[in-house]
């Protein structure tokens, strides 16, 4: 306990917080659809551009190729999300409904119920019916949903805000390779994309381990190490294509 200069404790709001659990799911939860969707735009709008840079020098199809691909990117990330955030909004609301229910049905057995929960976890059958109790008539379903189920009814997920995160995700991620393919004069576009990309794709490695606190070596590393063979994949058959005539 950290005590002040006097040797009292610090008063509650001097105290740093701690996150709690719901936080950090919820904190996770969209940060993994952001990250998922800007790697996704930035690699796959990348390996189309320069993949077809490769091909051809003419600037009409390579802008044709990105536009493409970061529209329909965006709109099958968010309907990927939203029909992925659907299901397990619907499984979270059915088990809230379960419990709601079984808590009018029988809020002794519930009660009962919630205590041996708390027995199992070390407390003795005394201080266990007690917290059952208190949490009981503070709020019986989020004590119920918290120690059987680890929910948060407020901390279910929208499908729609999610699927939006993820298509904005995508759009930005996909708009750094599409600007850096396109602004540079022809002969340096592929260098200066690859660049961009691999500089881009670092950064959200980075930003996604500082924001779930691990390390950030290993991601960087291993972000970086994928978006560069996808690019050098693409532009490889783009160039090989483009050489024997076929495009």
């Amino acid at each position: 306990m950290c005590l002040m200069p006097t040797g009292s404790p610090l008063p509650p709001s001097d105290l740093r917080p701690e996150p709690h659990n719901t936080a950090i799911t919820g904190r996770l939860n969209w940060l993994r659809a952001g990250v998922l969707g800007a790697n996704d735009g930035i690699v796959s709008v990348a390996a189309l551009v320069v993949g077809v840079a490769g091909a051809t020098t003419a600037t009409a199809p390579i802008l044709a190729a990105g536009v493409a691909g970061l529209v329909g990117g965006a709109i099958s990330m968010a309907l990927g999300e939203y029909v992925s955030v659907s299901s397990q909004t619907d499984s979270q609301r059915a088990l809230i409904a379960k419990e709601r229910a079984e808590l009018e049905e029988d809020p002794e057995g519930e009660l009962e119920e919630l205590a041996e929960l708390y027995r199992a976890r070390g407390l003795s059958p005394q201080t266990a019916h007690q917290v059952a109790g208190e949490l009981t008539a503070n709020d019986a379903l989020t004590a119920h949903l918290e120690a059987e189920l680890g929910l948060d009814e407020e901390g279910v997920a929208s499908p729609l805000a999610a699927a939006g995160a993820s298509a904005l995700a995508f759009f930005l991620g996909a708009l750094l390779p599409l600007l850096a393919i396109l602004l540079p004069p022809p002969e340096i576009r592929v260098p200066v994309a690859f660049g961009a990309v691999l500089l881009a794709l670092a950064a959200t490695g980075f930003i996604s381990a500082r924001i779930g606190g691990s390390p950030a070596l290993r991601p960087v590393v291993r972000i970086v190490a994928g978006g560069a063979l996808a690019l050098a994949a693409t532009f490889a058959i783009g160039l090989l294509l483009g050489t024997s005539g076929v495009v």
